[in-house]
């Protein structure tokens, strides 16, 4: 019996832990190239910065301490508003944040006549 013959390139790749030959990549063919491509696809996007946002107005977020001071009344109160909905505020983390013009508001919305 003999054993079948290898080629020196075939040994070679033949060994584990070394990688076999490379495939080629197919040619990309003028058929290919010459089909339109979708407005969807990302090839399609324009080219350079995407447009930037028109700027909003800026809002002013104020702790429960400086609506406290602000309103004359305890850090209590601001929460127990806030809890209730009568204040609009956001939570960042664990704790509220509140937007002046809510303050404004509701400051607005409070007065009564007593005349």
């Amino acid at each position: 019996m003999t054993m079948p013959q290898r080629t020196a390139t075939a040994a070679a790749y033949a060994r584990p832990g070394v990688p076999g030959p490379r495939q080629m990549p197919r040619p990309i063919s003028a058929a290919s190239m010459a089909r339109p491509i979708g407005p969807a696809h990302p090839a399609a996007m324009p080219v350079g910065r995407p447009p930037v946002p028109q700027p909003r107005a800026a809002v002013t977020f104020l702790t429960v301490a400086e609506v406290a001071s602000m309103m004359r009344v305890s850090k209590m109160t601001v929460y127990r508003l806030v809890h209730a909905g009568d204040l609009s505020a956001v939570r960042v983390g664990r704790s509220f944040r509140v937007p002046e013009r809510a303050v404004q508001d509701y400051l607005r919305d409070a007065y009564t006549d007593i005349a």
